[in-house]
């Protein structure tokens, strides 16, 4: 995704953690690089070798950080990373200006960006929105001529007042809707398949899968798909009911998950596809164009962040700007 993005334009970019800066600066050595869980204790030389910017958390941090660089013989880069009201990482307001106020410390740092980071910017109308927009107004206002990021993903399009100089887009880049419960603005990105293992028919009464938790109302041809939690796919998407919710997109219509999702394997009813379009090999798509990804995390009672982030090992992994290319199972 990297080298995707830096193709496009991109020159910034963030990390957890500063193993991840390690692997990113191996393919985007240009690039600046944030690892927004702060400074690791004791770890300031490998940040400064790797040329890795800490968004700094508090003001321990702010003083290894600036130590380490009276030390490497220059001040280092860093972003300094204020909480506005999430109450998860940053400097508390009352923090940040005993920062401000500690002269020593902010000699010896070269702030090249200033962040917050929203809590409720995918629920526009909420109060907390406009109240984290006016406290990082007034972080900025006490450090002057620093770039500034607050927004995410739905952050971008709660107007002007949130997008500053820097945006930190996520879910949206890989489809996820920004916007929810309005129609997505972004085109599929992510495509999970499945592949077909077996076609099989199955009598009126007789029932599917771990726990005989799906009864076939009709005879019914299902057909098994070989992906399960193992590798990702929620077993949350498991259906008692003959018509999903959750279903596949497969021979060109949608096709309901039935049973239990199992460790390697998830059934689904292709009763209505052609036989000649459902055979062994025959690929499923999970999410991706035809069942949005937002639309299956919905129906697991998760969020597409979620799916994303669980994808197992066993999936080949296809990278392409084409269409024609899928993560496979």
């Amino acid at each position: 995704m990297a080298k995707a993005l830096w193709e496009a334009g991109c020159r910034t970019f963030f990390v957890a953690r500063p193993k991840e800066g390690e692997e990113l600066r191996a393919l985007a050595p240009a690039s600046t690089i944030y690892v927004l869980d702060g400074l690791f204790p004791g770890q300031a030389e490998f940040y400064a070798r790797l040329d890795l910017r800490p968004a700094l958390i508090g003001i321990s941090e702010a003083r290894e950080w600036a130590a380490f660089g009276r030390v490497y013989g220059r001040k280092l880069p860093c972003a300094i990373h204020v909480d506005t009201g999430i109450n998860r990482l940053g400097f508390s307001p009352a923090e940040y200006e005993a920062l401000l106020d500690d002269s020593f410390t902010m000699d010896g740092l070269a702030p090249s960006l200033l962040m917050s980071h929203l809590a409720c910017a995918d629920d526009p109308p909420h109060p907390l929105n406009a109240k984290q927009r006016d406290a990082f107004a007034h972080v900025r206002s006490r450090l002057p001529g620093v770039p500034a990021s607050l927004a995410n993903s739905s952050g971008i399009y709660l107007g002007k007042g949130y997008t500053h100089d820097l945006l930190r887009p996520g879910i949206a880049l890989y489809g996820g809707n920004p916007l929810p419960g309005s129609a997505n603005p972004m085109q599929a990105v992510a495509h999970l398949e499945g592949t077909v293992l077996q076609v099989r028919d199955v009598a009126a009464g007789e029932t599917v899968g771990y726990g005989a938790t799906w009864t076939a109302g009709r005879p019914s041809r299902v057909a098994v798909l070989g992906a399960g939690y193992k590798d990702g796919v929620p077993r949350a998407l498991s259906s008692r009911e003959p018509s999903g919710p959750a279903h596949v997109w497969l021979a060109d219509r949608r096709c309901p998950v039935i049973g239990r999702i199992s460790m390697d394997m998830m059934a689904v009813d292709v009763t209505g596809v052609p036989e000649a379009k459902c055979s062994k090999g025959s690929r499923a798509e999970i999410f991706g164009n035809h069942v949005g990804i937002d639309e299956t995390a919905a129906w697991a009672g998760t969020i597409s962040y979620e799916l994303l982030t669980r994808l197992g090992s066993r999936y080949a992994r296809l990278y392409s700007g084409t269409e024609s290319q899928r993560a496979r199972a």
